[in-house]
This record gives C-alpha cells, sequence and structure tokens, in this order.
C-alpha cells in the first residue's frame, strides 16, 4: 500500500487504474480549493481517505472486480435481502480498505 500523500497515490493510481487518473487530479485540485477556501486542511484528508481507499480496493483486482458486482447487484435489487446481503459485503470491503489504510 502506498504512503497517503497525493504523490504516491498519484502514481498507484496511474499504474493499477490510469483512466481514473484525471478524476483523481480533479478530486485534488478541488480538494487544494476547498482547503484554502476554509482554512482547513479537512478537505484534504477526505481526498487522501478517499483515494487511498480507492487503490486499497483498485490493487487486487478480484477485489475490484466483486466490488463492482455487488454495487450492480445493489443496484439492480428487487427485494431488501438481496439489496441487504449486497451492501454488507460491500461495507466489508471497504472497512478492509479502511483498515489497510489506517494500519
Amino acid at each position: 500500500m502506498p504512503a497517503l500523500t497525493p504523490a504516491a497515490l498519484r502514481a498507484a493510481v496511474a499504474q493499477i487504474a490510469p483512466a481514473q487518473l484525471p478524476s483523481f487530479v480533479e478530486h485534488l485540485d478541488r480538494a487544494v480549493e476547498q482547503a484554502a477556501t476554509q482554512s482547513t486542511i479537512a478537505p484534504l484528508r477526505t481526498f487522501l481517505q478517499w483515494w487511498g481507499e480507492f487503490v486499497a480496493i483498485q490493487r487486487y483486482p478480484a477485489r475490484a472486480a466483486r466490488l463492482c458486482q455487488l454495487e450492480a447487484v445493489a443496484q439492480e435489487a428487487t427485494d431488501r435481502e438481496t439489496l441487504r446481503s449486497a451492501l454488507s459485503e460491500i461495507r466489508q470491503i471497504t472497512d478492509l480498505a479502511h483498515h489497510e489504510i489506517s494500519a
């Protein structure tokens, strides 16, 4: 897992999900503008957290694929149990990613 810095995360995104690099740069620019406007680093922390979790998920192709499948199941669910099950597993994946970047 790369360090939670813009440079390290940019390199990771460029390697594992290059199509997402424009979104990364746009999000970073917004976070910097918000931090300056609000005189707080909170937007930058949110940015690092979001992209750290993204990298933690995307660096394992099977995990990323499963998340994509679950998101589709949740979006198309027609009953509560299917939705609950999909959301529960999505939460497990995102919790694992959060734990990985916090360790």
